[in-house]
């Protein structure tokens, strides 16, 4: 006897497709009347996270066009494929740009709408190319920190971190622009594809590099520091959830590090809560920080000490942290 053989059969298949649609209406109905308030109106069409995958492929190809655009594209053809793919990339993320703020401002008219995504969308363009310069010193940052490296082209083909900061460099900008939901899916994005999960609210600056990448948790209200190096399974993560009178979680507190200049995060590493970890501080594997960190401290999971950083002589002593502190 096979495996149909063994399921009750109804006439027309083994299923009522019209009754579980109409249970399925059912569910949307009431989770739409649970959650109007957060949800826009019902018509609302939200931004396509499909589209949005399409759109972030063609910015890095804009980006870096002999390295991450299509294989056609040759030197002396690349500033015309540019100016195309950034017309097509452009045009499509106006598009999804209002449909995340109709979304948000149902009560807005369509000419509102249409002015505001195109200050999002001007300002975005015009981020672009500091935007680039800005991942070139990623991109330097990832190879003279990996011995393995062979060239900064095998850094921007090869290295999930390097893909991660793209993403997030890009999602920040539309994050800071006004609209977080479209900067959230491209966040998403990267993740899906790398294991690096970066907030696009977090503040990252010049020459960083995750070394290895999955795993990582950066939060939404981080702040790091220049040339900051870390590596796979850091969390830079919340200590607690702060509710309000009724228990809802409160918004837009800051609850995540501060990472200083020079700091280095050794995998595994878990820093909770809003605490400052010192310029040129090191973080050993596997510790647990909620606390601050002084600048240029070596950590251990057992014990903290001033040593040798980046062959400079720091004052002497210790830091009486004990191991269940750190």
């Amino acid at each position: 006897m096979g495996d149909d053989d063994q399921l009750p059969k109804m006439e027309g298949g083994y299923w009522d497709a019209e009754a579980l649609a109409r249970e399925l209406k059912a569910a949307r109905r009431d989770w739409r009347a649970a959650h109007r308030d957060h949800s826009g109106s019902e018509e609302a069409r939200f931004p396509s996270r499909l589209s949005l995958e399409r759109i972030v492929t063609q910015l890095c190809g804009v980006l870096f066009p002999l390295r991450l655009g299509p294989s056609f594209v040759r030197r002396e053809t690349e500033e015309s494929f540019v100016a195309e793919t950034l017309q097509s990339a452009l045009t499509g993320l106006f598009g999804q740009i209002r449909l995340e703020l109709g979304c948000d401002r149902p009560d807005a008219s369509a000419s509102e709408i249409e002015r505001e995504a195109a200050r999002i969308i001007g300002g975005f363009a015009a981020a672009l190319p500091s935007l680039r310069r800005v991942l070139d010193h990623d991109v330097e940052a990832a190879y003279s920190g990996d011995p393995a490296a062979r060239s900064v082209d095998e850094v921007l083909l090869c290295y999930p971190g390097v893909l991660a900061i793209i993403h997030h460099r890009l999602g920040h900008r539309l994050h800071e622009l006004g609209v977080p939901l479209v900067a959230r899916i491209i966040s998403e994005i990267a993740h899906s594809g790398t294991g690096i999960d970066i907030h696009p609210g977090a503040h990252i600056g010049s020459s960083f590099f995750i070394d290895h990448g999955s795993g990582v948790v950066i939060g939404e209200t981080a702040v790091i520091g220049d040339r900051v190096r870390i590596y796979q399974a850091v969390t830079l993560g919340a200590r607690s959830f702060p509710t309000d009178a009724s228990g809802a979680l409160t918004k837009g507190l800051a609850r995540h590090p501060i990472v200083e200049d020079d700091v280095v995060i050794y995998a595994g590493a878990t820093i909770l809560g809003r605490v400052t970890i010192g310029r040129g501080a090191i973080i050993g594997g596997n510790v647990w920080l909620t606390e601050d960190v002084p600048p240029g401290s070596v950590i251990h999971q057992a014990f903290a000490e001033r040593e040798h950083v980046s062959g400079a002589q720091l004052p002497a002593g210790h830091i009486n942290l004990e191991a269940a502190q750190i």
